[in-house]
């Protein structure tokens, strides 16, 4: 069997399943230089056309996965979950989430990434917070996550190298959207971390990666036969993605938002999603007799304040100022707000996620390119929510700028992207379908 590039794209090119040595030269290839670029891209390109079945896509994760280090945290006696989230606008559920099921007794080391788009990622909103390093060492990371239970940080360069480089390409060839491939990138990253069981969010709607719910589905399926097919439980929570997640878009309003979460103060929608994916995160983990024990334990870990203060070992142990829980006003703040009002009384009928999330980007919450600085103190509070009943001239959001211009362009997108009706929108169901339940 001859394992040149050449070969292999041609294989790929004409229809054939692919074999576990052949996808490992391929990963070899990309993780150490030995396939030049446009060799990469053939073989990307021939994939995304082509496909992958079952049997190469774990083939590819497994590669994935193995071209840096694993991480061994067989030290931890606890069981060790992860949820992951293929994104959405106001998605801020990681932060408040791993501190309330780490309280509940299992531990959470939880590995996250940046926002490329319309706002930040989970390690932009933890940079919100002052101080707070995302960029521990491996070590570090063991050992936090056997003293605390909990840790969040940033892709180290040992973790899944080879996805650095076949994520760039397929970003500038347009072979992003494969379901393989997608599927290689994500569970390489989370399946290096050391845990037990995984647990997805996939999202579907307007402001998600996936608008259509049929192919948000087919991900879901994937991703969970392939994990579970190297030997970690896995469930995908199929979750509404249509307006923004609970009332905050924008980095330190975030964690504001998340910070109320954990006091007992979180917006519905919000909790809805994130006691729907603790939940799962318990069962898999063997923490939970069923659903409802999960459902009391996390409501739980909020009522005693054992999550928040969770949160707050957290920050401290990673260099953050933990008195950002307790007080607020010590997060960046935008210099400029102003509340931006409903021109007639009626219902809210769309607050439309893509249009919230463009506001945000033109404010600085995200980033249009990789190389983009964040602002940390820059977003959209207080949105209104479908179904909502507004009067005229009341209060639909608050707009939180940096820059009267782009303050004044935002809210004439948000103008856009919320609708005033004389009859309430649908109320939107949220948790749609669970998984590998």
């Amino acid at each position: 069997m001859s394992l040149f590039p050449q070969h292999i794209i041609a294989r790929k090119r004409d229809g054939h399943a692919l074999t576990r040595e052949e996808i490992g030269a391929f990963v070899r290839g990309a993780t150490d230089g030995s396939w030049a670029d446009y060799q990469l891209s053939a073989l990307l390109m021939a994939i995304f056309l082509r496909g992958m079945n079952r049997e190469e896509t774990v083939a590819y994760t497994d590669a994935m996965m193995h071209s840096g280090v694993v991480a061994d945290l067989s030290n931890v006696r606890s069981r060790k979950a992860d949820k992951h989230s293929t994104g959405g606008v106001g998605d801020k559920i990681s932060l408040h989430l791993a501190p309330m099921v780490a309280a509940c007794g299992v531990a959470v080391p939880m590995i996250s990434g940046r926002g490329l788009g319309h706002s930040g990622g989970t390690l932009d909103k933890l940079e919100a917070i002052p101080g707070f390093r995302v960029g521990l060492s491996m070590s570090e990371y063991r050992a936090q996550v056997e003293k605390l239970g909990l840790c969040l940080i940033g892709q180290t360069a040992e973790l899944a190298p080879s996805d650095k480089k076949l994520y760039a390409l397929r970003d500038v060839t347009a072979t992003v959207e494969c379901i393989p491939l997608i599927c290689g990138s994500i569970l390489s990253k989370k399946l290096a971390e050391g845990i037990d069981v995984l647990v997805l969010d996939v999202k579907f709607g307007a402001g998600a990666f996936m608008k259509d719910k049929a192919a948000a589905r087919q991900l879901a399926e994937t991703l969970v036969s392939v994990a579970t097919a190297m030997g970690k439980p896995t469930r995908a929570v199929l979750t509404a993605m249509e307006q923004p997640l609970g009332r905050a878009v924008g980095n330190a309003l975030e964690v504001i938002e998340s910070i109320e979460c954990l006091r007992g103060e979180g917006p519905e929608d919000t909790m809805e999603v994130t006691y729907a994916l603790g939940a799962q995160m318990l069962l898999l983990a063997r923490a939970a007799k069923d659903e409802s024990d999960a459902m009391f334990q996390l409501q739980r870990s909020v009522k005693s304040g054992a999550a928040l203060k969770k949160f707050g070992e957290m920050i401290a142990a990673q260099g953050g100022d933990a008195r950002v829980v307790e007080d607020l006003n010590r997060l960046p703040r935008a210099r400029l707000t102003e509340s931006f009002v409903a021109v007639r009384g009626g219902f809210v009928q769309k607050v439309d996620a893509m249009g919230v999330a463009l506001a945000a980007l033109r404010l600085g919450a995200g980033r249009a390119k990789a190389e983009d600085k964040v602002d940390p103190g820059v977003g959209v509070s207080g949105l209104v929510k479908v179904g909502e009943h507004v009067a005229p001239g009341a209060p639909l959001g608050v707009i939180h700028a940096n820059d009267e211009q782009a303050l004044a362009e935002a809210e004439e997108m948000l103008a856009k992207a919320i609708v005033v009706g004389d009859r309430p929108g649908p109320a939107p169901r949220l948790i749609d379908e669970v998984i590998g339940a």
